[in-house]
């Protein structure tokens, strides 16, 4: 359990997850690993918060963990889906990132490449801007405190609504830019029903996947 814990804290300082994949119909990796078909550690219900100085900086969230393992790969797999919640320095909700499939994995020996992705109906939300984006895949490239992908992504913010290919933000999803953007159009009548979350001190979940 502790092993599971820090592999999620790890992901806690971009608070997003994040990638290796083929295609935009999030195609398994592990597939192409020779794996055991048995995981060598399954964890239910995870959840797991890390704090800062009694401040909340990361909440992640995961129906069901599997951990397998060969000589070369290690890799925790989220088949029921993920959530990741970041926070500001002041403790107010600032992103969120939730997904139908996730997979984290690690080389060993020479090849110690970290990835991570989600993939499958995912959703990326700001808080503090509302904007929102959906995609099949994101990837997470952690020197670069980067988010992307190359697939269809759909943009909405209080400003309008954008869709296109490709998208790049950092981690926290505060600058997303569509790399091809096409059709946009601007919202003139806004939906007065929507609801909008308040950050502040909040730390429940939001609609869970």
């Amino acid at each position: 359990m502790q092993r599971a814990i820090n592999i999620v804290f790890r992901i806690a300082t971009a608070a997003v997850v994040a990638i290796l994949v083929i295609s935009c119909k999030g195609s398994g990796s592990e597939d192409r690993i020779d794996l055991t078909s048995v995981p060598l550690q399954t964890i239910n219900n995870m959840f797991a918060v890390q704090t800062r100085n009694g401040g909340v900086v990361m909440r992640a969230e995961a129906d069901l963990m599997h951990h397998f393992e060969n000589d070369s790969v290690s890799l925790d797999s989220f088949p029921k889906g993920f959530t990741v919640y970041s926070y500001t320095e002041e403790g107010l909700l600032e992103s969120l990132i939730a997904a139908d499939n996730a997979r984290h994995i690690t080389g060993k020996g020479r090849n110690k490449k970290e990835v991570w992705e989600a993939f499958g109906n995912v959703v990326i939300h700001n808080v503090a801007n509302q904007q929102t984006m959906e995609t099949d895949t994101i990837y997470w490239d952690r020197e670069k405190e980067e988010i992307y992908t190359d697939c269809y992504v759909k943009m909405y913010s209080p400003d309008g609504f954008m869709q296109g290919y490709g998208m790049r933000s950092d981690d926290r999803a505060r600058n997303s830019i569509l790399l091809k953007p096409f059709n946009g159009y601007a919202v003139t009548v806004r939906d007065t029903t929507k609801v909008m979350i308040d950050s502040v001190n909040f730390i429940g979940p939001l609609v869970k996947k």
